[in-house]
């Protein structure tokens, strides 16, 4: 898997748990035109409930879907209705400042976006998720469309949330994140 810019996610030890799941179906692309790709069909079956039962196109919005099986592969529970991206303003407990792994929301003409927090730069956020460009993939989205980050349930207390960051072509701002 080649992360470009975004390659010193690999270099850090360990990763929170959903963007480690989030990495393992990294660069997953919609199907073009009328196809649609059988992986993210899968998804919607093993996310299970009222998802598996009516998402039927790849076609159909999947940011939601795609949050949704990271969330169940790491052992956490989906809001409801997870496909709607503004319902993950319902997951975890509110975070405030976003740190590495957090859920952020964002509202966009029409809807809004959902993804995993990787870092940020002086004017955006730079966010791993799926159906960004058609493709499971790290994207920026203006800090101006953020409306709120969500802290995901963890076993442990997370530490204080630290910004991660970062220049505008994703790579780390010098001494910015300890590397392993």
């Amino acid at each position: 898997m080649d992360l470009g810019n975004y390659s010193w996610l690999t270099t850090i030890g360990t990763l929170p748990r959903m963007v480690s799941e989030a990495l393992g179906i990294y660069g997953t692309k919609e199907a073009p035109g009328d196809e649609n790709n059988a992986d993210i069909l899968a998804w919607a079956k093993e996310v299970g409930g009222e998802v598996g039962k009516s998402y039927k196109a790849d076609s159909t919005h999947w940011c939601g879907l795609a949050m949704a099986l990271v969330a169940r592969r790491a052992g956490k529970t989906p809001p409801s209705e997870p496909l709607w991206a503004l319902n993950w303003r319902k997951f975890g407990e509110p975070s405030g400042q976003p740190d590495l792994g957090d859920v952020v929301v964002f509202v966009r003409p029409g809807g809004g976006h959902v993804g995993l927090y990787v870092g940020e730069d002086a004017t955006h956020y730079h966010v791993l998720g799926g159906n960004q460009s058609d493709t499971v993939r790290i994207s920026q989205y203006s800090i101006e469309q953020f409306r709120e980050a969500r802290k995901p349930p963890y076993m442990t207390a997370p530490s204080i949330a630290v910004p991660v960051d970062l220049n505008e072509d994703g790579t780390l701002m010098d001494g910015q994140f300890p590397t392993a």
